[in-house]
């Protein structure tokens, strides 16, 4: 059998990368972040952190929170007419409404 190589950031070298300016420290705000159940936000990746961070198809999708589940959120979003539910950590998410920063 052939061993895959690469794991699910692979291809993402575009996809994952933050503009010149977006470069550096990440603001504290975005760690703290609260959500409510049934808040609609959006799935907006920080390519810097790795922990909780979702699979690049769904990037730049709406979605609901579902609960909190420790320190990440569960998010239901659909997909292809399915419902899917993500784990995701505060740092890769932005309210709707709210102007943000574009990191890609």
């Amino acid at each position: 059998m052939v061993k895959r190589l690469g794991g699910f950031r692979k291809k993402t070298r575009n996809k994952f990368s933050k503009a010149v300016r977006a470069h550096g420290k990440i603001s504290i705000r975005y760690y703290l972040q609260s959500f409510e159940p049934q808040e609609r936000v959006y799935l907006s990746v920080e390519p810097a952190i790795h922990k909780g961070m979702y699979l690049p198809r769904f990037l730049g999708r709406a979605g609901v929170i579902e609960k909190k589940v420790g320190t990440c959120y569960q998010v239901k979003i659909n997909d292809m007419g399915k419902d899917k539910l993500l784990i995701v950590h505060p740092v890769h998410l932005r309210k709707v409404g709210v102007e943000t920063i574009a990191t890609q």
